[in-house]
């Protein structure tokens, strides 16, 4: 019974890898959707901080012209919308369209007794149209949170008196300055509000706002804070509800700001009521508006959009002081330099492909089949992780897949999401171990064999090796992609995890294999390093192999350094190829095409194997990004495959040189 249970474990190996390659044939389908998702908006939306240009205005001589003046030159420069904050008291005073006083100050002004018990704030408009257009406005805000107001007259000047500190009255936000905003629309640009969540949500008031944005041209809102509009009263009120129907009903998105700590919050559950009418944005700090050159930021924003999916560019500004200058300074300059010459970033995003305009959100191209293709997908999907359990444990093979298949079924029922990640996970871990396994298999059996190749035979053996060990790991990619095929994904509102682990398990389990199934049976190896002396040289190897396993773990994802030569050598390689593969894969690919030849002469050299899967593994996770378009990862990966190719048969080279020299010079060496 046990062999013939052997025996179909060991048959079923052919069939699983007939249900791999049917999983990848399924999967084509879902892949062109997402192509054609990925394809459809290719606006970039420029947005310049108004907020941020006001106040550096009220620093100048002459702010009326000078703001003037910084409007029109970035409207030449291809700044296409301008993001209006919610306006406040202080936005106000800051334009000079009205001056504000405390109970103090007008005791002062009337030469009169300040008041014991009224601390309230006075407000004197500069002139009768700002007396026009802002009282309506200010008024219906603070009397809508119960603050009460008052008409109130100094020297002719018309003004209001707001029942509340100055304090407090600064921090109540109402909707964008109206005069501010008919003059940026009379100059062209488009706007893109900003929303806050600080006062209680007013389903007739937004109603009301969104309807004037709409006739104004506004597609997109971006939020302020840490929610969304109509978070903090969802509880009571359902007012996420309520506003996500009034964003349908005029046709009006949301942006999803990059890279925040912590995501707005309900941010996706407002995507979702919506059906993701959401954008990216990239925010560019002032700091660095005003730090780095236009070289520097023409380039951010052209990988932002290219590799990203970035579709709004958020510039800020602020002013700051130069004390060599002795002077106010800001960066508009520095920006338009950015855009135009010598920056040439829209430029560079236009020979990329995009048009600068309102930013659109991605078409979802879900066709009918895709449901039923994603079951063939998920079938492949288990069968190539039983495969991966086979060249370990053969006995457990059948075993894996049924319990996959189970297992598979209930986390689909339970938590769609958790499974369609774990399973994404489990074959992206699967298919380079398999190939790199594999290969090592392979240099097992001619080693064995004794064949004394010569150098011509390695190096066409490590050339084959090398191709089918990369298209056994690419494998997993379609599995990947069709699995995560969730506009969430794209837009980062939800993100693959396990990205530890991919970059450690397959090089886990490459060094079991080589360590304990190469020389025998596993038990008998286990046994024999056991009763091996542990010697200095281990532990300053182990010690060794900790530090750059660290460094290693500290380079995946998003979060890690790179040193200044790494920069350099990134940027070389993408104004070469245009598209930069990852150093990481340029290195790890040469030492796999460089291990198999030597390997094939000097049998313990495969360890470097246990190395060179990080090169595989790389190629996959690569598309574990979803937020970056295919087509840029298939091209990073083929460019990390090539490069590494003739890096690989450079150090051939090398070794061949230095190998001839040590065989030739050492004897003579060695002579009395």
């Amino acid at each position: 019974m046990h062999q013939k249970w052997q025996r179909w474990n060991t048959a079923s190996r052919k069939w699983l890898w007939i249900l791999v390659v049917l999983g990848i044939i399924a999967a084509i389908p879902v892949i062109y959707d997402r192509y054609r998702t990925e394809s459809s908006s290719n606006n970039v939306e420029l947005v310049y901080n108004y907020r941020g240009l006001v106040e550096t205005a009220s620093y100048q001589a002459h702010p009326e012209e000078y703001l003037q003046q910084q409007l029109d030159q970035l409207k030449a420069a291809g700044v296409t919308s301008m993001a209006m904050f919610e306006s406040t008291l202080d936005d106000f005073k800051k334009s000079r369209r009205i001056m504000m006083f405390n109970a103090g100050d007008v005791a002062s002004m009337t030469k009169s007794v300040i008041p014991t018990n009224d601390n309230y704030t006075y407000i004197l408009f500069t002139n009768e149209e700002n007396a026009g257009r802002l009282s309506p406005l200010i008024e219906d805000t603070f009397t809508g949170i119960g603050i009460g107001v008052k008409p109130w007259e100094f020297n002719g000047q018309k003004g209001l008196i707001l029942e509340t500190s100055p304090e407090d009255a600064v921090l109540k936000p109402m909707q964008p300055d109206p005069i501010a905003f008919e003059m940026l629309r009379s100059k062209g640009f488009n706007i893109v509000p900003r929303m806050s969540d600080s006062l209680p949500y007013n389903q007739e008031a937004m109603d009301k706002l969104l309807a004037y944005y709409q006739a104004n041209g506004v597609k997109r809102v971006l939020f302020e804070g840490d929610s969304v509009k109509g978070f903090n009263d969802n509880e009571d009120m359902n007012s996420l509800q309520g506003f996500a129907n009034l964003l349908n009903q005029y046709g009006i998105g949301i942006a999803a700001i990059e890279n925040l700590k912590q995501p707005q919050k309900g941010l996706s559950k407002l995507a979702y009521d919506t059906d993701y009418n959401v954008a990216r944005l990239y925010s560019l700090s002032d700091r660095d508006a005003a730090a780095l050159s236009p070289e520097t930021i023409a380039d951010r924003f052209a990988l932002a959009t290219k590799d990203r999916n970035i579709r709004m560019l958020y510039i800020n500004v602020a002013p700051s002081r130069n004390m060599t200058k002795a002077t106010i300074t800001d960066s508009v300059e520095n920006i338009v330099k950015t855009l135009q010459e010598p920056g040439n970033a829209i430029k560079q995003m236009e020979n990329n492909g995009f048009k600068m305009g309102q930013a659109g959100a991605f078409h979802i191209y879900d066709s009918a089949g895709q449901r039923y293709f994603k079951m063939v997908v998920v079938l492949g999907g288990v069968a190539f992780v039983a495969l991966l359990v086979s060249y370990f444990i053969p006995a457990l093979t059948l075993i894996a897949f049924v319990l996959g298949l189970i297992g598979s079924a209930g986390l689909y029922v339970l938590k769609p999401t958790l499974f369609e990640q774990a399973l994404a996970l489990l074959v992206a871990i699967s298919a380079p171990t398999i190939a790199v396994l594999l290969a090592v298999r392979k240099l097992n059996e001619m080693n064995a064999a004794n064949a004394g190749l010569t150098s011509g035979r390695r190096l066409a053996h490590a050339v084959v090796t090398y191709i089918k060990t990369a298209i056994i790991s690419m494998s997993a990619i379609p599995f990947v992609i069709a699995l995560l095929n969730n506009i969430t994904y794209s837009l980062v509102l939800n993100q693959f995890r396990g990205v530890s682990l991919l970059h450690l398990a397959p090089i886990g389990l490459i060094a079991i294999y080589v360590v304990l199934y190469r020389g025998g049976k596993p038990l008998q190896q286990i046994g024999k390093l056991f009763r091996t002396p542990i010697t200095l040289t281990w532990v300053v190897a182990a010690g060794v192999i900790g530090v750059l396993g660290l460094y290693y773990l500290s380079r995946t994802g998003n979060g890690g350094s790179v040193s200044s030569i790494e920069m350099t050598l990134r940027t070389v390689l993408e104004n070469t190829f245009h598209v930069r593969p990852r150093n990481k894969e340029l290195v790890a690919h040469a030492l796999f095409l460089m291990g198999i030849f030597v390997s094939l002469r000097y049998r313990n050299v495969v360890y470097l194997m246990i190395f060179a899967v990080i090169g595989q593994l790389s190629m996959v996770d690569t598309f574990a990004h979803i937020h970056s378009p295919m087509k840029i990862s298939f091209v990073r990966d083929l460019l990390g495959l090539g490069l590494g190719f003739i890096f690989g048969l450079i150090a051939i080279g090398v070794w061949q040189v230095l190998e001839g020299c040590w065989k030739r010079w050492v004897p003579r060496l060695r002579r009395p």
